[in-house]
């Protein structure tokens, strides 16, 4: 008589052998990590991150003010191409970080628009809008603080702003609500290197 596993090899199961995950599956880490490098090869003074900070604060503000976590990399984009296009047609009279932060204006009424409309007792993310309004005018008030500032002091908003930004990250990535885990991961480990950047160029500068 001869055992079910002899009839069925196939069907035998080895602890263990269930398949990882391979680098591909951590592409946003790869992606941060190209990201920073980008910045920091551009970074001639910490305070040159200020419209990144800026950014980042925006991207989470608008997600939490459409109550859409697919929004985040349209807005990623968005904000990349506003700080390009500023520093192009600007002529450096203009910093982006000032038209980031008039970005957040429009999100601004429009959340307000929704959370009017909502229930007291809705759950995160659309309960949560209060948090996302103080967090966006925190990070956005560092931003522009650093703008007026020694260039020293600056550079250490900047930093210590992303950095308070990478726990922001990290919280979203954990509870997978408001942004994409895939946004929330990119912007954890671009945040926390551009930081570190900014400290060692401030320190040896």
């Amino acid at each position: 008589m001869t055992s079910p596993t002899e009839n069925h090899p196939e069907t035998t199961v080895t602890a263990g052998s269930a398949p990882r995950p391979g680098i591909t599956h951590h592409w946003p880490v790869l992606a941060g990590v190209a990201a920073a490098a980008l910045i920091g090869l551009d970074l001639s003074e910490g305070v040159d991150a200020a419209p990144a900070l800026a950014a980042s604060a925006l991207i989470y503000f608008g997600a939490a003010a459409l109550r859409k976590p697919s929004s985040v990399w349209p807005l990623f984009f968005g904000t990349v191409a506003v700080i390009f296009a500023t520093e192009l047609l600007g002529g450096g009279e203009v910093d982006p970080t000032w038209v980031i932060l008039a970005l957040a204006v429009p999100f601004l009424a429009y959340g307000l628009l929704l959370q009017s409309r909502g229930t007291p007792n809705t759950p995160p993310p659309h309960g949560g809008w209060p948090y996302h309004l103080t967090a966006m005018a925190a990070f956005g008030a560092a931003a522009a603080t650093a703008l007026g500032v020694t260039h020293t002091v600056g550079a250490y908003l900047v930093a210590g702003g992303l950095l308070a930004h990478a726990a922001w990250d990290a919280y979203h990535y954990r509870i997978d609500k408001v942004v994409t885990r895939s946004l929330a991961e990119f912007c954890l480990v671009l945040d926390t290197i551009v930081a570190t950047v900014i400290v060692i160029v401030t320190v040896t500068g």
